[in-house]
């Protein structure tokens, strides 16, 4: 069994990062999105696009948090996650994806948001993002869009999602 670490993403990382997304989508889509949301200064935060790596350092799992808002204020979106298809079922994309809050907390981030898996996302402390009064932008299911708050010291925005314009939404 591996014992995944996690880290922030570095430059280093970027020609593997796109390789893992090529490998896990059939389509180069999700590779773009990432490009793009790297690229965006109103979108990338540093240190909050985290990875797992194995005992090599190489990175096998992606869980990038960029900036989008509600209604005008700050938050985070959780996407889009990869994991190397090698390596998929083993707990490096879960371990990413527990990194992200975690540095985010630390940030005094309050809110970030995922379109995620009504019987996965839980898992990490997701709940529906419509108790908090959080709506997708599109038309999903309630129970698709969830939350988390990693910092309840401060208050959490009510209202749409507005994603960065690499999401295409």
């Amino acid at each position: 069994m591996t014992t995944w670490t996690t880290r922030p993403e570095t430059p280093d990382d970027i020609a593997a990062i796109r390789e893992i997304n090529l490998a896990a989508f059939p389509t180069p889509q999700e590779a773009d999105i990432v490009k793009a949301l790297r690229a965006d200064p109103k979108a990338r935060i540093d240190g909050l696009s985290m990875v797992a790596t194995g005992p090599d350092n190489a990175a096998v799992a992606l869980a990038p948090l960029t900036c989008c808002h509600v209604d005008g204020e700050p938050a985070l979106a959780l996407a889009p996650c990869t994991v190397l298809p090698s390596v998929q079922r083993t707990g490096a994309g879960s371990a990413a994806i527990r990194a992200g809050p975690a540095a985010a907390r630390t940030r005094g981030e309050n809110l970030v948001l995922v379109l995620g898996h009504a019987a996965y996302s839980p898992r990490f402390g997701f709940t529906p993002a419509s108790g908090f009064g959080i709506r997708a932008p599109f038309d999903v299911p309630d129970e698709a869009v969830m939350a988390m708050v990693p910092d309840d010291t401060g208050p959490v925005p009510t209202g749409t999602i507005q994603y960065p314009a690499a999401f295409g939404v």
